[in-house]
């Protein structure tokens, strides 16, 4: 397999992002496209505390993008957000490698984690420790502290 590097987003949207965005909206996913819309503006820019945009590089292209927010309707919880991986990258473990890179960060500042798992991803979600928990606007829920410190 071809070394990946997962990295942190700055200023700018990684390259091959449109070619992602294009993919997610092509599959009936929408959230790439408020990314893209939302962010010469600010709206959305995963820097407040906790917040992170992760991108998987495979060679020159990106495989993955996802991210966390403040979760909007629970206190002091994070968001898993604009979770996407590429169709020619999926089950070569790297929406794994990405979830687990973000849950770190995650663990490292004490917060839960919430999900929205479009019904298609709640094994990938549930595989990583994530339990199903259908309240205040998400459906999956983990504590990262106590699951990655197993």
């Amino acid at each position: 397999m071809t070394k990946l590097a997962i990295v942190a987003v700055g200023r700018v949207l990684p390259a091959g992002f449109d070619t992602l965005r294009a993919e997610a909206d092509a599959e009936g996913y929408r959230f790439l496209e408020r990314l893209s819309d939302d962010w010469p503006s600010g709206a959305m820019r995963f820097d407040r505390p906790g917040e992170a945009l992760l991108a998987v590089r495979s060679a020159d292209m990106l495989a993955a993008i996802g991210g966390l927010t403040s979760d909007p309707f629970v206190t002091d919880a994070l968001r898993m957000r604009c979770f996407y991986v590429g169709a020619a990258f999926r089950r070569r473990g790297i929406g794994r490698r990405l979830a687990t890179a973000l849950l770190e960060r995650a663990r490292r500042s004490g917060r839960l984690v919430t999900c929205n798992a479009g019904i298609g991803s709640v094994p990938f979600w549930e595989s990583l420790g994530f339990i199903a928990d259908r309240r205040d606007g998400h459906t999956h829920v983990i504590d990262p502290a106590r699951h990655l410190a197993a």
